[in-house]
């Protein structure tokens, strides 16, 4: 499959303002029963600890914010992944080996940030719509949240890093 620089970083710089527009909509989420907002969703380890944070933005008037919040979540995830899928895609067929293992990684994060992200999103919004925390919901949710965090920044970082490393290049320019 051949990809475009162009196509790729349409797609990438956009999961960026995806993302910007995301923390915006999760801001309000930050709250005093809930101190880390969304991030504390994110981390819950069970349903109780689900139920107390839904409790807090229930009590709040915030469950609405919440669910769009994650639905835009939802919406960020695919084109950012999709983005560092491209990039990743694009920069392997350099002939630079430097940008072709850049490229690679941003490949590889930008697979497993779409699954793990994604599985971890679902989880939050299966229980925030059924208002109830589900242990084993909050379980893999928690346990994904370290894996997408860790190919969030690896897949930007890569595509980041071959952006630099072209605009230097002698090759591949």
């Amino acid at each position: 499959m051949t990809v475009s620089k162009r196509t790729a970083l349409v797609w990438w710089v956009g999961g960026l303002i995806a993302f910007a527009i995301t923390l915006t909509l999760h801001a309000p989420l930050i709250t005093d029963g809930v101190p880390g907002g969304i991030l504390d969703h994110q981390s819950a380890p069970d349903a109780a600890t689900v139920d107390a944070i839904q409790g807090y933005w229930a009590r709040d008037g915030l469950l609405d914010t919440a669910a769009i919040a994650m639905v835009s979540d939802l919406i960020f995830i695919g084109i950012f992944g999709i983005g560092c899928v491209l990039a990743g895609l694009y920069y392997r067929s350099c002939s630079s080996p430097i940008l072709s293992g850049l490229g690679l990684v941003a490949l590889a994060s930008g697979v497993i940030f779409l699954v793990t992200d994604y599985g971890e999103t679902i989880s939050q919004f299966i229980q925030l719509r059924n208002f109830a925390g589900d242990d084993q919901l909050a379980s893999l949710a928690s346990t994904l949240r370290p894996f997408k965090m860790a190919t969030w920044i690896s897949g930007f970082l890569a595509v980041l890093t071959a952006l630099v490393a072209q605009r230097f290049s002698t090759t591949d320019a």
